[in-house]
């Protein structure tokens, strides 16, 4: 697997992760119809014309999965057991059907499990910026990775 095992991460380690995405309108209505939500901001045109922003916002949840998403490749795709939470997740800036979202992934801290011999606990800090580069989404992230097998 590409993912990286818990001995390969390092505090203050940072991932600019290739992988983008421009978020369309399809994306934002199927997401929201899909978690049922109604929020008018996000599906329906005419409300959100009137609204602050004048146009749809994209489903802010839908921007924390992609900006998850994204980071997966570089960092934990095979070698994650499980997330164990999110903290501090903002969204300074909306995003909106057609932005291009790029992600960047920094190691916060590093530790083994005190309970789990083969896996230890990572904490990451997700940034997500859109083609301008402000900054639309943030989160702190622990997640259970899996140890490097022991020599045989």
């Amino acid at each position: 697997m590409a993912g990286l095992y818990l001995e390969e991460f390092q505090p203050g380690q940072v991932f600019r992760h290739g992988l983008t995405k421009t978020v369309t309108e399809s994306d934002n209505m199927l997401f929201s119809t899909m978690t049922l939500n109604p929020q008018p901001l996000h599906i329906d045109f005419d409300f959100a014309a009137r609204s602050e922003w004048g146009r749809p916002l994209v489903n802010s949840l839908f921007t924390l999965g992609l900006m998850i998403g994204i980071s997966v490749h570089d960092t934990t795709i095979g070698t994650t057991v499980a997330n164990l939470g999110m903290k501090e997740t903002t969204f300074p800036h909306p995003v909106f059907h057609g932005d291009t979202i790029r992600v960047e992934t920094e190691v916060v801290s590093v530790r083994e499990s005190k309970s789990k011999p083969d896996r230890g606990i990572v904490e990451f800090e997700h940034r997500a910026f859109n083609q301008t580069g402000e900054l639309v989404a943030r989160c702190v992230r622990q997640a259970m990775i899996m140890k490097m097998e022991p020599a045989a």
